[in-house]
């Protein structure tokens, strides 16, 4: 079994979206971020970076970096097809995408909501991520090829997109960024993910 560490708002919504998808045996430990129970000594024994999501595997080991644990469920569980077989070019594209995902919109996003964490002048820093993320965005925009990233092959790509994309405004994203907006309501559509979409939204 699968022991996610995780909290309601936060990338632990992807991992829980794809441990279900690939059909695994998990449970959810809530780790409670706006009540500072990632900054205790017993969660930092689980992540030195303390932060969520962390995973333990079902061997006892423990991941953390949410992007790297959706490849490995992926790999883990390659019945599922929720990435493509490892070392040919489709899989290639598809974690060259994951990867600008979690360095750029991902970490722009964390500038914007914690901008305090990065520098004194925390309105600049906030206004510069805004315009950083959407700049990112518009690449994906080009790229998206519908209804899902790849096509009609759902991915890991389309349910970490879908889990940053419930962070931005609805009416903006819808505004600006359609294709990206049409692929989250079809991802948060899935059976698997709606309740996981309606308890983190």
């Amino acid at each position: 079994m699968y022991r996610l560490y995780g909290s309601l708002g936060t990338g632990s919504a992807a991992v829980e979206a794809a441990l279900a998808e690939a059909g695994a045996t998990y449970e959810v430990v809530t780790i409670n971020t706006k009540s500072d129970a990632h900054l205790t000594a017993e969660f930092r024994a689980i992540n030195p970076r303390q932060q969520v999501p962390a995973l333990q595997l079902p061997d006892g080991s423990i991941m953390t970096e949410g992007s790297a644990m959706l490849l490995h469920i992926a790999d883990a569980h390659p019945q599922s097809r929720l990435a493509p077989a490892p070392g040919t070019p489709a899989r290639a594209q598809h974690d060259r995408w994951l990867i600008f995902m979690a360095v750029n919109i991902y970490e722009g996003e964390l500038r914007h909501f914690y901008p305090d964490r990065y520098a004194d002048d925390a309105v600049s820093v906030a206004e510069r991520a805004i315009a950083y993320v959407d700049r990112h965005y518009a690449i994906l925009e080009e790229t998206i090829k519908g209804p899902f990233f790849f096509g009609d092959m759902l991915t890991m790509l389309d349910i970490y997109l879908w889990n940053m994309a419930t962070w931005m405004d609805p009416e903006r994203l819808a505004r600006h960024f359609p294709k990206v907006n049409a692929l989250m309501n079809a991802v948060k559509a899935r059976p698997l993910i709606a309740p996981i979409h309606e308890a983190h939204a």
